[in-house]
């Protein structure tokens, strides 16, 4: 498993769940992780018709469909739709939401250039999920609000990306929009929303990083040189040696930064960064070892590796530069 997180039955039950539907369905569709797999009820009470859960079981689905591609729109529609539980518990848009019904996108106000929040007018660029969302909460430290998408206040282009996901860009011209928190209040669950948000893509990352590094040691097992496995040949032993120990370490951080989702704000950052510094790195490392290691061929369309390693740059990229996670320490 990508993350060695410790579990209560439920979330094994979860862990293993998932694991067994994804060995028949490699690329899971909206639809089926929503009705098959109801992941798009985690973080939302069952009051409200969700799974319950928190930052685990985000972790543990996120690692588990990191190689299919489809934690890009899913991890920001659960936060997202698990934010706007924390605050308005009984929103009326919480069921259609756990049932993947509507989707919902998240709009981070610092991270675009030019967003405002009071009035929320300016473009967000390459929002993932946005293209196909219904609404987007959106998070400034004054306030959070809640967007209906789709009118000429809140038009949404698709854009679709090398990586194989698709994003959005939403041209926001003071829509009306429900504030769901204000002052204090605001600037927590923004700041929650921004370090689960990291947390979550660095699981995404796990995953993609483990099943890039055991493609790669069931490929030297069979590609054969000198009449011989190259797994044999101790310079690619090494370089895999290498791999493993980059997987491991970026494992054990996100751990960490999964588990401190709960602790204190200040806890909870530095835990964050430090998970996003190694991830960034080791996500570029082991897609070039994998890269490299299989060939030409590393980066065709005949292999989904290459796909996998276009997603973990991207998802490096997402994170940040790793001086603004470097000066949160």
């Amino acid at each position: 498993m990508p993350l060695d997180l410790p579990l209560d039955d439920n979330q094994t039950t979860l862990r293993d769940g998932i694991a067994r539907y994804l060995a028949d369905h490699d690329q899971p569709g909206w639809a089926q992780l929503a009705g098959d797999l109801g992941l798009m009820s985690i973080g939302i009470p069952e009051s409200a018709g969700g799974f319950g859960g928190g930052a685990t079981e985000r972790a543990l689905a996120a690692a588990a469909l990191g190689p299919t591609l489809a934690a890009a729109d899913w991890l920001p529609h659960v936060l997202a739709a698990e934010l706007l539980a924390r605050a308005a518990p009984d929103h009326a848009a919480l069921p259609a939401l756990a049932l993947g019904q509507q989707r919902i996108a998240l709009v981070d106000v610092a991270a675009h250039a030019g967003l405002s929040a009071n009035p929320l007018t300016g473009i967000a660029e390459l929002v993932a999920g946005a293209g196909a969302a219904d609404w987007a909460l959106v998070l400034d430290d004054s306030a959070v609000q809640l967007v209906r998408l789709g009118s000429a206040e809140a038009a949404t282009t698709p854009r679709p990306m090398l990586d194989g996901t698709a994003r959005g860009d939403i041209a926001f011209a003071a829509p009306p929009a429900e504030m769901i928190a204000g002052g204090n209040a605001a600037a927590a669950l923004a700041a929650l929303g921004r370090d689960a948000l990291i947390a979550g893509r660095c699981a995404e990352a796990c995953g993609l990083m483990r099943r890039m590094l055991d493609d790669t040691v069931a490929f030297l097992g069979q590609r054969q040189q000198f009449g011989q496995p190259i797994a044999r040949f101790q310079v690619l032993r090494h370089r895999v040696a290498d791999m493993q120990m980059t997987v491991l370490k970026a494992a054990a951080l996100t751990e960490v930064a999964v588990q401190a989702e709960t602790a204190d704000p200040t806890t909870r950052r530095h835990a964050v960064s430090a998970a996003a510094i190694e991830v960034i790195d080791a996500v570029r490392a082991v897609g070039e070892g994998a890269v490299q290691m299989h060939g030409a061929m590393g980066l065709t369309g005949e292999l989904t590796l290459g796909r996998f390693y276009k997603r973990g740059l991207a998802i490096g990229a997402e994170l940040g530069p790793a001086r603004r996670h470097f000066a949160a320490l």
